[in-house]
């Protein structure tokens, strides 16, 4: 029997969706499943959810709840993490700061100010995990879901370099099938090259069938109701000749170009986009209208009668069978410490780049050297997301101002003057979460 750790159990779709994927390898029907998390009504919720999935699909597999992350940890195989530091009442900040000073954010989960914020208060309780896990499951391969992706990878693969961890995004897989609808192409005759970091990787290849398809793509960008559709991503690849991984309200943020005053808001960020409008405060606004009725959906899917027990698309499943299940090979994109993978990347920043899971290994793929038009603008973010984690890591507070400062989009709208004193009143409401930046 192997014992799966859900850290942050409560987050309801992920870990209802991953249990369900986990159970249909048949190396882990009989798996322990232990779900932690610090809100029990939440628990309480995703673990009616899991005996729900066990007993739909007659699994000889338990299921534990606990608010005990040491007790959820002793002896696991594979640990899952999916947490949030900090309510909405806490982030929302990250985003209403910044567009006090000016800077337009539509998500804030990332980079730039509120995805560096984010980390400051995250990178602590990740580091704490990773010392918990290195006393009670050392062996165990530690997934993490938990953004900023990048930043939070890189402080514990820095800290724990002896722990096998590495950070998975939907975004790769998600824009590979985009792309492959667009084309009229079967997503399993699709294959790819995709590599940078975590949210700005570029499909250095996209073939069908063995063959280039970017031209396919430039072509069905032809069509307007294709082209709207991601306004920002579209635009990026007619200038910059690679797709991008990640949404165009993401991927409008983390550049100068295209939230930089309302006419470019207006003409790239207002329209379009696949599931997530590009407008300001856009995750702000649903996290705020769920707040008070998130319950429903889960009381719902709870007294559905038939649940789709078929296996989904995440990388986390097929990654843990591959290390300690049926030891099929598996290759995914993943977030690793860039120790000589790619070239023209700072060494020791973290990267998303294809990883080959098998027995008891994690083994990054030597990508070699980005087009030098993405490793311009790569390096950008790559260089900023190492000072923040040092930051953080530090308790520098000059290295988080330094980080904000060279953020494309921040310093596309604002004087390092209006920087800094964003910058010292994010870290003055932000106080109590960053302990490491107030010693005595």
């Amino acid at each position: 029997m192997k014992k799966f750790a859900f850290i942050g159990g409560g987050s309801f779709g992920f870990t209802r969706n991953l249990v369900k994927d986990l159970l249909t390898f048949p190396a882990f029907r009989d798996a322990h499943i232990v779900l932690m998390d610090i809100d029990p009504e939440r628990l309480d919720y995703i673990h009616q959810a899991v005996k729900k999935i066990i007993k739909a699909g007659k699994y000889p597999a338990k299921v534990t709840a606990t608010t005990d992350r040491v007790k959820a940890l002793k002896g696991a195989d594979g640990v899952l993490c999916t947490i949030l530091a900090g309510d909405v009442d806490v982030w929302k900040h990250d985003i209403l700061i910044p567009k006090k000073y000016g800077v337009d954010i539509n998500v804030g989960d990332t980079r730039g100010p509120a995805g560096i914020f984010r980390a400051l208060r995250t990178i602590p309780v990740m580091l704490d995990i990773c010392r918990d896990i290195e006393k009670h499951c050392p062996k165990a391969v530690f997934l993490n879901y938990t953004n900023p992706m990048a930043m939070l990878c890189r402080a514990m693969q820095k800290k724990f370099p002896n722990l096998m961890i590495t950070g998975l995004c939907h975004s790769v897989q998600g824009t590979a099938e985009m792309l492959a609808n667009w084309i009229g192409a079967p997503i399993d005759e699709v294959t790819y090259k995709c590599a940078g970091v975590n949210h700005q990787a570029f499909y250095l290849e996209y073939k069908w069938n063995g063959n280039d398809a970017y031209p396919l793509i430039k072509q069905a960008l032809k069509n307007p109701e294709i082209y709207k559709k991601e306004l920002v991503r579209n635009n990026m690849y007619e200038h910059l000749d690679y797709y991008v991984t990640e949404s165009s309200g993401h991927n409008s943020e983390y550049v100068a170009w295209y939230r930089k005053n309302p006419e470019a808001l207006a003409k790239y960020c207002m329209d379009g986009t696949n599931w997530n409008p590009g407008h300001y405060a856009y995750i702000l606004d649903t996290y705020l209208q769920r707040k008070d009725n998130w319950r429903d959906s889960i009381k719902e899917w709870l007294a559905k009668e038939d649940i789709n027990l078929e296996r989904g698309h995440e990388y986390a499943t097929y990654i843990f069978n591959a290390v300690f299940g049926d030891n099929t090979l598996f290759k995914f994109n993943g977030n690793v410490m860039n120790y000589g993978i790619i070239d023209n990347l700072p060494y020791d920043c973290c990267v998303e780049v294809p990883v080959l899971a098998s027995k008891n290994s994690l083994e990054p793929i030597h990508i070699g050297k980005l087009p030098d038009q993405l490793a311009t603008l790569i390096n950008t973010t790559a260089r900023c997301e190492v000072m923040a984690v040092d930051a953080a890591l530090e308790g520098d507070a000059r290295k988080v101002f330094h980080a904000v400062a060279f953020d494309p989009l921040t310093a596309a709208v604002l004087t390092l003057d209006q920087i800094k004193e964003m910058v010292d009143e994010m870290m003055e409401i932000n106080k109590d979460y960053l302990p490491q930046f107030y010693k005595k």
